[in-house]
């Protein structure tokens, strides 16, 4: 499991009351809607979703350039261990810091829904969050960090467990050295997994476009959302390393 891999504390809801758990329902057989969300720990999960057709129209009306059940997982968790590591860790200075970079998370998610889905994304938007949704309330832009984080991690330790490489000598005008993906990246720098990543990416991207497919990262990833980035590679070397 990827949250092991990485580190992360794992208690399961039945272990503690707040512990991780997971409701699988779905709003086509029960035929009454089922909010994809976390609440106190446990993660709902609208089966639905693993139907191709359901989840491209939804994508597609929604303007979504990925949706996909594993990023509705790694999204929800990114909720859950903003509420164990950030708000209920007893730090302050570590609270005030996520706040500075994603906004307080105190301000009224309700009101949120109904302006962004009113107004859409503020003008811009992309040049300071991961994607449109992070844009809605500081919860969605910790959530999507988080699950883009895991994303990135999870890529380049599939791409290193293949044995993947990137010889410089065959671009020499993207790479100075061969570019080896880790397999864990917890004991080095943020700007390491990212520069790594944008190559990494452009690559698979490349490969995608030769198949006639959309890009397999159709992201970008400014100064802004490195930073946030770099606050999420904190918070998950900190919690491996208790």
């Amino acid at each position: 499991m990827q949250l092991d891999e990485v580190g992360l504390p794992v208690v399961g809801w039945y272990e503690r009351e707040g512990g991780l758990g997971f409701d699988l329902l779905s709003s086509r057989t029960a035929n009454t809607p089922v909010m994809i969300g976390h609440a106190n720990g446990i993660i709902t999960i609208d089966l639905v979703e693993s139907l191709a057709d359901y989840r491209e129209s939804m994508r597609v009306r929604l303007g979504e350039p990925y949706r996909t059940m594993l990023g509705h997982f790694r999204h929800e968790v990114g909720h859950y261990y903003q509420w164990i590591l950030v708000e209920s860790a007893g730090d302050p200075t570590l609270l005030e810091h996520c706040r500075r970079l994603f906004g307080d998370e105190r301000a009224s998610y309700q009101d949120a829904i109904a302006r962004h889905y009113r107004l859409g994304a503020p003008e811009g938007w992309h040049t300071t969050f991961i994607s449109e949704y992070a844009t809605m309330h500081p919860w969605e832009d910790f959530a999507e960090c988080f699950a883009h984080y895991l994303h990135i991690q999870g890529t380049l330790s599939a791409s290193a467990s293949g044995g993947l490489v990137l010889r410089a000598e065959r671009v020499p005008e993207v790479l100075a050295e061969d570019l080896v993906p880790g397999q864990d990246y917890r004991n080095r720098p943020v700007e390491r997994i990212l520069a790594d990543w944008r190559i990494l990416s452009f690559f698979f991207n490349r490969i995608n476009r030769a198949m006639g497919r959309d890009d397999l990262y159709p992201f970008e990833i400014p100064d802004p959302v490195a930073r946030k980035l770099a606050f999420v590679h904190r918070l998950v070397r900190g919690a491996a390393a208790n």
